[in-house]
Protein backbone atom coordinates (compact mmCIF):
# COMPACT_ATOMS: atom_id res chain seq x y z
CA UNK A 1 0.00 0.00 0.00
CA UNK A 2 1.22 3.55 -1.22
CA UNK A 3 2.27 5.76 1.90
CA UNK A 4 -0.62 8.25 -0.26
CA UNK A 5 -3.45 5.30 0.71
CA UNK A 6 -2.06 5.12 3.97
CA UNK A 7 -2.38 8.42 4.94
CA UNK A 8 -5.76 8.76 3.44
CA UNK A 9 -6.97 6.19 5.43
CA UNK A 10 -5.47 7.22 8.62
CA UNK A 11 -8.07 10.72 7.57
CA UNK A 12 -10.55 9.07 6.85
CA UNK A 13 -10.53 6.95 10.05
CA UNK A 14 -9.87 10.07 12.58
CA UNK A 15 -13.54 11.11 11.51
CA UNK A 16 -15.73 10.81 14.84
CA UNK A 17 -18.95 9.12 13.24
CA UNK A 18 -21.59 11.53 14.59
CA UNK A 19 -19.66 14.11 11.85
CA UNK A 20 -21.89 13.60 8.86
CA UNK A 21 -20.33 15.57 5.45
CA UNK A 22 -22.52 13.57 3.14
CA UNK A 23 -24.76 16.48 2.14
CA UNK A 24 -21.13 18.63 2.24
CA UNK A 25 -20.32 20.81 -1.10
CA UNK A 26 -17.04 20.52 -1.68
CA UNK A 27 -15.54 24.32 -2.34
CA UNK A 28 -18.98 25.41 -1.63
CA UNK A 29 -17.53 28.91 -0.36
CA UNK A 30 -13.93 28.76 -2.50
CA UNK A 31 -15.32 32.18 -4.61
CA UNK A 32 -15.70 34.23 -1.26
CA UNK A 33 -12.28 33.47 -0.17
CA UNK A 34 -11.04 34.32 -3.66
CA UNK A 35 -12.94 37.99 -3.10
CA UNK A 36 -11.06 38.35 0.09
CA UNK A 37 -13.70 37.26 2.56
CA UNK A 38 -12.78 36.87 5.70
CA UNK A 39 -14.88 33.53 7.22
CA UNK A 40 -15.47 34.16 11.32
CA UNK A 41 -16.14 31.52 13.48
CA UNK A 42 -18.23 32.76 16.56
CA UNK A 43 -18.77 31.12 20.04
CA UNK A 44 -22.12 29.61 20.09
CA UNK A 45 -23.31 32.15 22.45
CA UNK A 46 -22.71 35.11 20.36
CA UNK A 47 -23.74 33.24 17.57
CA UNK A 48 -26.88 32.99 19.26
CA UNK A 49 -27.39 36.65 19.05
CA UNK A 50 -27.26 37.09 15.30
CA UNK A 51 -29.94 35.49 12.75
CA UNK A 52 -27.76 36.02 9.96
CA UNK A 53 -24.47 37.02 8.72
CA UNK A 54 -26.18 40.50 7.70
CA UNK A 55 -27.08 41.46 11.37
CA UNK A 56 -23.69 40.38 12.25
CA UNK A 57 -21.99 42.42 10.26
CA UNK A 58 -24.50 45.44 10.96
CA UNK A 59 -23.36 45.26 14.47
CA UNK A 60 -19.74 45.00 13.60
CA UNK A 61 -20.06 48.23 11.63
CA UNK A 62 -21.50 50.03 14.73
CA UNK A 63 -19.13 48.50 17.34
CA UNK A 64 -16.63 50.05 14.11
CA UNK A 65 -18.06 53.86 14.59
CA UNK A 66 -18.01 53.47 18.11
CA UNK A 67 -14.71 52.91 18.47
CA UNK A 68 -13.70 55.25 15.96
CA UNK A 69 -16.21 58.13 17.63
CA UNK A 70 -14.51 57.48 20.62
CA UNK A 71 -10.76 57.41 19.37
CA UNK A 72 -11.59 60.83 18.02
CA UNK A 73 -13.35 62.31 21.58
CA UNK A 74 -9.94 61.30 23.13
CA UNK A 75 -7.59 62.61 20.99
CA UNK A 76 -9.58 65.73 21.07
CA UNK A 77 -9.33 65.93 24.80
CA UNK A 78 -5.97 65.61 24.61
CA UNK A 79 -5.07 68.43 22.73
CA UNK A 80 -7.08 70.50 24.49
Amino acid sequence: MGMNKIHRRLRADSVLPEYDFSGGVRGKYANRFAEGTIMVVLDPDVAELFPDPQSANNALRALDQIIRQRARETSRLKRS
